[in-house]
């Protein structure tokens, strides 16, 4: 009986140090996760005992579990490379088509724009919507990013200017020579359906005060000049405020405060294009933060929605996971967002070799979410987590685990020694 304790203990022993020499192996494995030999003893039953009374007869290992703390976070400055601050796994699909889980944020991209682990697996994520939103409800899909093509180009439907007009300028009539109407301007670039630029030019002029005391109101008309319109110089109108005058758009009206008061909804702008088969652009002028004040003419903002088309340049992924992209043409453009999963049950997940997990009956269906959401972690762009082993640790575990293997050794000596003993009594 003793040589059979003896030699649990050794195969014990011999496994223990088995999972620390994997350890140590993969101390620098990056998203690794140690693993420890848990043991459990070994007890006779006596046939018909109602109580306890079976004697101990060696050792076994109970299992082997996964130690899935934290690991270091370690910058890379790879914008592909990505690191889980906390709880979660990447979501991957294998070449075979079957699911996987890892932390190895060692990401690529492949000729067609997906991104792939190191294992050429899809690494899942959700779509975006319209209005640049990851759809969260939507089953996680491989994640393919916007490399073979440029984003196509989209014409300016609206144009946001906020400026304040000077309340002491004159009537520009009512002075000789009049006041040219370049005297209070401001020009941006549109861009029509074919992404060409087209420059925009917007002048404003005083004109004659209108209205009944107490409302009286200061009045500006406002011209606007584009590819294929007429030139500035040639905009100074035979009578001023005529609204048929050419470049004439609309005209403002603002109360004694200098609170714009007409038009009170933004009024639409149709800008010549210089192409024959693009139609004109046509965009709405917001204009709900024009003032006029007693300070000079000065344009604080001054935006339009449109661009050109534009060749992918670089990427970015947020902490949230979104992955951002950015283009030739000043654009970015969210491209996707990194799905995460995490389990009821992390011990009962079974490594295959990869860094990579499969879900079993004992680990349940995966939970699904995005990072930085309930218990899912963040993510860090440009890092990798290392592994969790604690090199220093495992060292002291293995010489504890070679001392009991000697021991188990010395026990099946002295057995040995024993039954010499006995067989040699005369």
């Amino acid at each position: 009986m003793s040589f059979q304790t003896g030699l649990s203990g050794l195969n014990a022993s011999s496994r223990n140090l088995d999972v620390i020499g994997n350890n140590i192996a993969n101390a620098n494995t990056i998203g690794m996760k140690s693993s420890r030999a848990e043991f459990a003893e070994l007890v006779t039953s006596n046939l018909g005992a109602g109580g306890g009374g079976g004697s101990g007869i060696g050792v076994s290992v109970a299992t082997v579990s996964q130690q899935f703390s934290q690991g270091s976070i370690n910058m890379t400055g790879n914008n592909l490379d990505v690191a889980i601050n906390g709880g979660g796994f990447f979501e991957l699909t294998m070449p075979d088509g079957s699911a996987a889980f890892t932390r190895d944020g060692e990401f690529k991209l492949d000729k067609d724009g997906f991104i792939k682990s190191n294992g050429n697996a899809n690494v899942l994520g959700y779509k975006i919507d319209s209005t640049g939103k990851p759809i969260i409800g939507d089953k996680p899909t491989p994640l393919q990013l916007p490399t073979s093509a440029p984003i196509a180009a989209k014409p300016t439907s609206t144009i946001t200017a906020e400026f304040n007009l000077d309340s002491r300028a004159v009537v520009a009539a009512s002075v000789t020579p009049v006041t040219p109407r370049t005297t209070y301007g401001t020009s941006l670039t549109a861009y029509d359906s074919q992404g060409a630029p087209v420059p925009v030019s917007l002048y404003f002029e005083r004109v004659a005060s209108t209205g009944v005391a107490p409302n009286i109101t200061d009045n500006w008309n406002v011209y606007d000049v584009s590819t294929g319109g007429a030139a500035p110089d040639a905009l100074v109108p035979p009578t001023q405020g005529a609204a048929g005058t050419a470049g004439f758009r609309f005209q403002m009206q603002f109360d004694a405060s200098g609170k714009l008061i007409s038009p009170a909804t933004s009024p639409t702008l149709s800008i010549s294009t210089p192409s024959v088969v693009t139609p004109n652009i046509t965009a709405t002028l917001d204009i709900s933060k024009v003032t006029q004040f007693g300070s000079a003419f000065a344009v604080s903002n001054l935006t339009q929605n449109g661009y050109a088309p534009g060749e992918l340049t670089s990427l970015k992924i947020g902490k949230d996971g979104v992955i951002t992209a950015s283009y030739s043409n000043g654009q970015s453009q969210a491209a996707g967002q990194i799905a995460l999963a995490d389990f009821r049950n992390v011990q009962g997940l079974s490594p295959t070799g990869g860094g990579n997990w499969v879900e079993t009956s004992a680990s349940g269906q995966p939970v699904q979410g995005s990072p930085g959401s309930g218990k899912f972690g963040a993510l860090t762009s440009g890092a990798l987590e290392d592994s969790n082993v604690d090199l220093t640790a495992e060292l002291v575990n293995m010489m504890t685990a070679q001392r009991a293997y000697q021991a188990n050794a010395q026990t099946i000596k002295t057995q040995d020694q024993v039954m010499t003993t006995l067989v040699n009594l005369r």
